[in-house]
C-alpha cells in the first residue's frame, strides 16, 4: 500500500447515496502502487458527456474518465464518475451502485497509472488486476456480472 494519497472529492450531483470519503480512499489505495494526488469527481450526464466529447471525441456520457497529469514528485490525476451512467449500468447488471462504483474507481485508478484496455492482451491484464483488487476489497469478480444491455 503506498503512502501519501492526497484525495479531493467533488460531488457535482449532490447525491447523498455516494460512498463515504473513507470508503473512496480505501478503494483508491487498494489500486495504487505509488503516492498520488487524486481528485475524484462525481458528475451528472451533461458534464460527463461534455468531458467525454471534449477530451476523447466521443459525444456521449461514459461511466468513468481518467485524466493523468504526471508522476513527479507524485502521480497526479482526476477520476470522473458519471453517476447517472453508473446507476443505469448497476441496475442493468443487477448489482448495487456501491459495488459498481468500487469497480469504476479501481478501474480509473489503474488508468491513471498507465494501464489500458485498447488491445486484447492489455485488456486481459487489466481485467485480471481489477479482479484481484476487487477480491482483496471483498467484492466478487466485476467481470462475471452480466454486461449492460445496449
Amino acid at each position: 500500500m503506498p503512502r501519501g494519497l492526497k484525495l479531493s472529492v467533488q460531488d457535482a450531483t449532490q447525491d447523498a447515496r455516494l460512498p463515504s470519503r473513507t470508503t473512496l480512499r480505501r478503494w483508491i489505495v487498494a489500486a495504487l502502487r505509488r503516492p498520488a494526488e487524486v481528485t475524484l469527481r462525481f458528475v451528472g450526464t451533461a458534464e460527463g458527456r461534455r468531458l467525454n466529447r471534449d477530451y476523447r471525441g466521443r459525444d456521449y456520457a461514459t461511466n468513468v474518465l481518467t485524466f493523468a497529469y504526471g508522476e513527479h514528485p507524485a502521480l497526479a490525476g482526476d477520476i470522473v464518475v458519471c453517476v447517472p451512467v453508473a446507476k443505469r449500468e448497476a441496475a442493468q447488471r443487477g448489482i448495487t451502485l456501491y459495488r459498481h462504483c468500487a469497480h469504476l474507481i479501481v478501474h480509473g485508478t489503474l488508468h491513471m497509472q498507465g494501464h489500458d484496455h485498447e488491445q486484447d492482451q492489455e485488456a486481459e491484464r487489466m481485467e485480471a488486476l481489477e479482479t484481484r483488487i476487487m477480491k482483496a476489497l471483498g467484492y466478487p469478480n466485476p467481470h462475471d456480472s452480466p454486461a449492460p444491455a445496449r
